[in-house]
């Protein structure tokens, strides 16, 4: 973007207007947005800080000063109109030009391998070259240009649609408000990026809200994700944001233009965007001719990944030639020419300190170790369950242990085993309780269970997270009303139970810090239209063990009224598909308890709905009719809940476990147990994800 002389003709620019200004306002403040922006540029894309703070700080003060003196001389692109006008209420949803697909996921040497294969099978040639670049790990965003202006920036949403954070966008100066692109002859562009935050600022800023008394972010990710959504964003502009731009996923030539040479190639188009001065990864990116040449980088690169400014959860490998991309084509999850290479799980070690026992929406005990804070993967770790009595004894795991940590997938912490040689003598054993952390209850482990119970109903942590789960997105979907508000109104007595959702003292709510008139409407209004959520969410909601969604469902479309429940038994209960004694049990003891009974009344006097107007299975006459469907391990194209949907509104029904009433197992990565009990009945038809797709077609 810049050459040697014009970087030392701006430096020498930039020296002379600290102290003088020019000879008119117009050129004093042309040039001035000039050093600004390549001091922008030298320092969020290069790394290179072209200026001391204090010298930036004092340009863009002059350069802010003149525009108020000459508010005809302001324009869109300034450096100083990042800077944001108020709050916004909420963020507009807005449809991306091209839908913003996932990437599917590889992790050794045979996976790339087959990939390759896949990719010369479908571009039907042997000769693929590729490019590889790091996979970073942050928020993705969409950003549209409109005749080199910056004209909006999206969050990557459902994929289809994104939220409009626009003026956030604009306060991350790696991303230009403006670019050269009409002299490239381009009208309209949209470019495809990831929002980062530096390993260092990061750290800084974790270090200063612990200082303010305030809890660390837990990773640059979930970091970057959060603050895209903050809705003041002058807080955005505090946060450090940074961004890496590594896509173009449509354009516009201007009437009369040709493509500019720049976008011939995935390679090319990098170093086309880096040229214009876009945070694009030009220097990280290497481009080879054969897979094997890939497999060998990725081993290299995954030795040396905590060398990055920025972290990185692996590696993502592209077909570099455009026409050969066209050729190879879409799922409709993933592009076909592209695969991420994830890295392996993160390990580190650190001391176990204490051993804290919580309690769970069903009563159950939980053990979770608080150990030294551990930096894996991104991730600042301080807690991980050890999940029941049976593994804490197993693992032989005790208090003053080192212990190895990883993190599964670079997600979820567990301890591996603790290392034993590294003992004193003055570990101490993890002592189980027998009395409820929360209500002194004692507390009851079933013969073939391996957790610990508390059966006080009324225990209140168990009232909480059961409040809690009724309000969650795949039950009742009471937005606004989340963990910390469940928890806060339960405090000051608003809200004793369930039913009591219904009937919240909305005066005393309006005199709370926080619950301004807009809020306490629009909670109002959630609460309200989560009477008519259909009987599955409700009997979901209402928290039997072992009855997840899947569950609920068939139970909702046996019955035209929740309280026909009421005078089932066991063996009816069997009757249905996937009901085996356990949940049977369960489901008979919940509707016999007299306490349970009074709370679905109370829902019902509230208006919450209790009936199922479809009884028995909704779409009789689909192509899937009559056929049972299971889904088991990590799906890549789908979640599973909309699987599950596509299925029902053909017909079929979802089974919870593999028996001889099955038709159809569909698996995903890292499929288990189910797989081999289908594969040992013989009876089942075992699908992958897109043979289920073009089934379903």
């Amino acid at each position: 973007m810049y050459t040697q002389h014009d970087e030392k003709r701006l430096y020498e620019q930039a020296k002379h207007l600290l102290h003088h200004d020019l000879e008119s306002a117009d050129r004093t403040i042309t040039q001035l947005r000039e050093v600004i922006l390549y001091a922008d540029w030298k320092y969020y894309v290069q790394s290179e800080p072209a200026l001391a703070d204090a010298e930036y700080d004092a340009l863009f003060k002059k350069l802010k000063h003149l525009e108020e003196k000459n508010p005809e001389l302001q324009t869109a692109d300034s450096p100083t109109q990042r800077v944001a006008i108020g709050l916004s209420e909420r963020f507009p949803t807005v449809s991306h030009l091209v839908p913003m697909l996932s990437l599917d996921n590889t992790y050794n040497a045979e996976d790339l391998t087959d990939w390759d294969r896949r990719c010369r099978e479908f571009a039907g040639t042997g000769d693929i070259a590729y490019c590889v670049e790091p996979k970073y790990d942050g928020a993705s965003i969409s950003l549209i240009y409109d005749d080199g202006q910056l004209t909006r920036g999206a969050t990557r949403g459902d994929g289809m649609m994104g939220e409009d954070v626009t003026a956030n966008i604009r306060q991350i100066k790696a991303i230009p408000l403006s670019a050269a692109l009409t002299k490239q002859g381009v009208k309209q562009i949209e470019i495809r990026g990831e929002i980062v935050i530096h390993k260092n600022v990061f750290e800084a800023f974790n270090k200063q809200r612990v200082a303010e008394g305030l809890s660390p972010l837990a990773n640059p990710r979930n970091a970057a994700s959060g603050t895209l959504r903050i809705l003041d964003p002058n807080e955005v502009k505090k946060r450090g944001l940074n961004a890496i731009l590594y896509h173009v996923s449509t354009y516009t030539l201007a009437a009369g233009k040709d493509r500019p040479a720049g976008l011939a190639t995935h390679y090319d188009t990098i170093q086309w965007l880096y040229g214009l001065g876009f945070p694009a990864p030009a220097k990280e990116m290497k481009l080879f001719k054969h897979i094997d040449e890939v497999i060998t980088y990725c081993h290299e690169f995954e030795g040396h990944r905590d060398d990055l400014a920025f972290e990185v959860d692996g590696l993502v490998i592209k077909v570099n030639d455009f026409a050969m991309q066209d050729k190879m084509g879409m799922t409709s999850h993933h592009p076909r020419w592209a695969v991420a290479y994830k890295f392996k799980a993160r390990q580190a070690t650190s001391k176990l300190r204490r051993v804290e026992f919580q309690v769970g929406r069903t009563g159950a005990i939980t053990p979770v170790a608080k150990i030294d804070p551990v930096h894996i993967g991104g991730v600042t770790v301080t807690s991980i369950s050890l999940f029941n009595e049976d593994v804490v004894r197993e693992k032989d795991v005790r208090i003053g242990d080192t212990v190895l940590v990883e993190r599964a997938g670079d997600v979820i912490p567990y301890i591996v085993k603790p290392l034993t040689e590294m003992r004193t003598g003055e570990e101490e054993e993890i002592k189980f309780p027998t009395h409820c952390p929360a209500c002194n209850s004692e507390l009851e482990r079933q013969q073939d269970e391996a957790a610990w119970r508390c059966i006080n109903i009324n225990c209140p942590v168990q009232v909480v997270e059961r409040m809690i789960h009724f309000a969650s997105k795949d039950a009742m979907d009471i937005r606004s009303l989340g963990t910390a508000n469940v928890q806060k109104f339960y405090e000051l007595g608003l809200l004793p139970d369930i039913p009591g959702i219904y009937n919240i003292d909305w005066d005393r709510v309006k005199g709370m810090e926080g619950f301004g008139e807009k809020s306490v409407t629009n909670l109002k209004q959630a609460i309200e239209q989560s009477k008519q959520q259909p009987l599955n969410r409700l009997i979901f909601g209402l928290g039997i063990r072992f009855v997840g969604e899947t569950t609920a469902k068939t139970l909702a479309s046996a019955v035209s009224h929740i309280t026909e429940f009421y005078d089932w038994d066991i063996e009816k209960l069997s009757l249905l598909e996937d009901i085996g004694p356990k949940v049977g049990t369960s489901v008979v003891d919940f509707f016999a308890r007299e306490e349970n009974r009074q709370i679905i009344a109370r829902l019902g006097e509230a208006g919450v709905n209790l009936a199922n107007e479809h009884k028995g299975p909704m779409h009789t006459d689909g192509a899937l009719a009559g056929k049972t469907f299971l889904f088991t391990g990590t799906l890549s194209q789908f979640k599973r809940s909309d699987a599950e949907t596509i299925v029902e509104n053909k017909g079929g029904s979802i089974l919870g476990g593999v028996s001889a009433k099955l038709n159809y197992l569909v698996v995903g990565a890292d499929a288990g147990s189910k797989l081999d009990k289908a594969k040992k009945l013989g009876t089942v038809n075992i699908l992958t994800e897109d043979e289920f797709l073009k089934l379903v077609e």
